[in-house]
């Protein structure tokens, strides 16, 4: 008898990791008959885990799977396998859910940059459409922030992650309650869950609401937390810092909107109606109308300007040309609207040594040294920037595909926000000689935090001289 493997999900075969979180794992999986593509969760059992850690994975299901909107990443089926069956499959819960095939948002934003107007404003009424329909389903999210926005392959902005949601009102009496648990990611939580009072649920996600407004227009989060301790929040409250950049770059019907989202008093603060109803999300997107090409091309805008795409994506380089891609890229590219005009145009199929390769994140970049030069120089460079660092086994691509080195990472960035993820190093065959392909994939943390790593390494005094740019 082999190692565990995992199982079956309504068709789909677990094929690859793509992602995580503090206590899942988030792999693509591919239903080949089909050539259908989804995301699975993996929340696994141990000998440790509680009953109410069971509870609260098993409420999570329970919410997410009753919401069914455009905007919310859809629940599609799960799978539970317990503990009496570990010796033949890895144990725990498998959600399987809609795969977002344009990625992260806000993994093609610039730090410090933003997104142009009528960008933000097109997937900010995205957002807030699909908050109110949560809303009326008598659902709180309590952990809107960043990685939580995420994009199908037609650019159609998805809320995900309802591990923190609460319901709020019962739909069938409209009877409502106030929540109690303390929750959230610091820089995107209400002020009034720094007290011990219980708190009304609809105004803690429009402070989140509000805070991802600033951060698509700016492209960083206003503060690390709302609270005395943050001088950036004691000025913003102070009034002191709206002559201050960026704010003072903010357009004033989006400033009025912040502002009346980011109201530290919940009684006061706006509500979603309101929002929906202001002159700025009213005003009709010239955005919307232009294909999907037009948007991929002006989301990644501010990543063109300042240089960054001409690493993820220089020049075609002498690699092996087109080859056979292995059965998951080969079903990523003919399954419904996933090799669309939005991900080509955004480039989300990296050319590596076996073939086209799906790669949902930008953060990659292709050099001219071999894989283990390449990986020692990342591991050196990155550990002079205050990450932590493990080498992880190297893992083989499929039958006749090359080796990957990888290194594990993590720290904290700038808002004193937890980051961890991986370096993924692979052989690239470039003008006859060996070079590299290089991924960062991120599992925990904010994007843009993350993105700016990136730029820190691939800017490193170490790594800098054998990068590959357009």
């Amino acid at each position: 008898m082999g190692p565990p493997k995992f199982p079956k999900v309504n068709g789909y075969d677990l094929v690859s990791e793509i992602g995580g979180g503090g206590f899942s794992t988030v792999y693509r999986a591919v239903n080949i008959p089909e050539h259908r593509v989804a995301a699975c969760k993996l929340v696994r059992f141990t000998d440790d885990t509680t009953e109410k850690e069971r509870k609260t994975v098993e409420k999570e299901m329970r919410v997410h799977t009753a919401l069914k909107h455009k905007h919310v990443l859809e629940f599609l089926h799960a799978v539970i396998v317990e503990l009496k069956h570990r010796h033949i499959y890895h144990p725990g819960i498998y959600m399987l859910l809609e795969l977002a095939g344009g990625g992260d948002l806000f993994d093609k934003i610039a730090a410090d940059v933003g997104l142009d107007e009528d960008v933000a404003q097109l997937y900010f009424n995205q957002l807030v459409s699909g908050m109110s329909y949560i809303h009326a389903q008598g659902v709180c999210h309590r952990d809107l922030k960043p990685e939580n926005l995420l994009l199908d392959a037609a650019g159609t902005l998805k809320i995900s992650d309802f591990g923190l949601s609460a319901v709020f009102c019962l739909k069938e009496s409209g009877k409502t309650r106030l929540l109690t648990e303390r929750c959230g990611s610091l820089p995107y939580v209400a002020p009034e869950l720094n007290s011990e009072d219980p708190y009304k649920a609809e105004p803690v996600d429009v402070w989140g609401v509000g805070v991802i407004l600033y951060t698509l227009l700016c492209g960083n989060t206003p503060w690390d937390e709302p609270t005395a301790a943050s001088p950036e929040f004691c000025r913003y409250v102070s009034g002191r810092i709206f002559i201050e950049r960026p704010w003072n770059r903010i357009p004033s019907e989006p400033m009025s909107l912040i502002k009346g989202m980011l109201t530290v008093d919940p009684e006061k603060r706006m509500t979603l109606d309101a929002v929906a109803a202001h002159p700025w999300c009213m005003r009709q997107s010239q955005l919307a109308s232009q294909g999907l090409a037009e948007l991929a091309s002006r989301l990644t805008e501010s990543i063109h300007q300042n240089g960054e795409m001409n690493y993820a994506a220089p020049p075609t380089l002498n690699g092996p040309g087109p080859m056979d891609t292995d059965d998951e890229d080969t079903i990523m590219q003919s399954a419904p609207n996933h090799q669309s005009q939005f991900t080509q145009t955004l480039m989300l199929f990296s050319q590596t040594q076996s073939g086209a390769r799906y790669t949902p994140h930008l953060t990659r970049f292709y050099a001219s040294l071999g894989p283990a030069l390449l990986m020692g120089l990342i591991h050196e460079a990155l550990e002079a920037l205050s990450v932590k660092c493990k080498i992880a086994p190297a893992v083989k691509e499929g039958p006749g595909g090359s080796q990957r080195h990888r290194l594990r990472i993590g720290g904290w960035d700038k808002r004193r926000q937890m980051f961890k993820g991986w370096v993924e190093v692979e052989r690239f065959t470039y003008r006859g000689a060996e070079g590299s392909f290089c991924v960062m994939r991120r599992d925990e943390g904010n994007p843009i935090s993350w993105r700016q790593l990136w730029k820190a390494l691939i800017e490193s005094q170490a790594v800098e001289p054998h990068v590959l740019r357009k």
